[in-house]
């Protein structure tokens, strides 16, 4: 057995395996979120302007994610508690936020990916 598949198996701390908590079958383990990710996400935040947030929902290799952009297409995207905390977190800091799912990933976001790609970033 690998490293990887140690860790993969492990089960530690912060991670967890939704098959077991929900009854739902399946191998596929989500790492859930940490004070890391709350710490990345405030310092990111503070350093850019023009921030607009985006909400993910859970799905079944992720669970609740937060996507933030810049007014540059400069993007983060972290786990987050739930939804209504990603809400709160965009409210405290002043930035609107928005479903995902309903709004979809802003094109600022899509341009930038494409020119870091054109410059071999990505």
């Amino acid at each position: 057995m690998g490293l990887f598949d140690r860790l993969r198996r492990g089960g530690g701390a912060g991670v967890r395996r939704p098959g077991k908590a929900t009854g739902r079958t399946g191998s596929t383990t989500v790492r859930s979120s940490d004070s890391a990710d709350t710490r990345h996400l405030n310092e990111w935040v503070a350093a850019r302007r023009g921030v607009e947030g985006f909400v993910e929902p859970r799905t079944a290799v992720s669970d609740v994610t937060l996507l933030l952009v810049a007014h540059d297409g400069e993007w983060t995207r972290r786990r987050v508690p739930s939804v209504k905390w990603a809400h709160s977190f965009c409210n405290h800091h002043r930035v609107p936020s928005y479903d995902a799912a309903v709004v979809g990933i802003p094109q600022r976001m899509r341009d930038y990916i494409a020119r870091e790609k054109q410059r071999g970033r990505g």
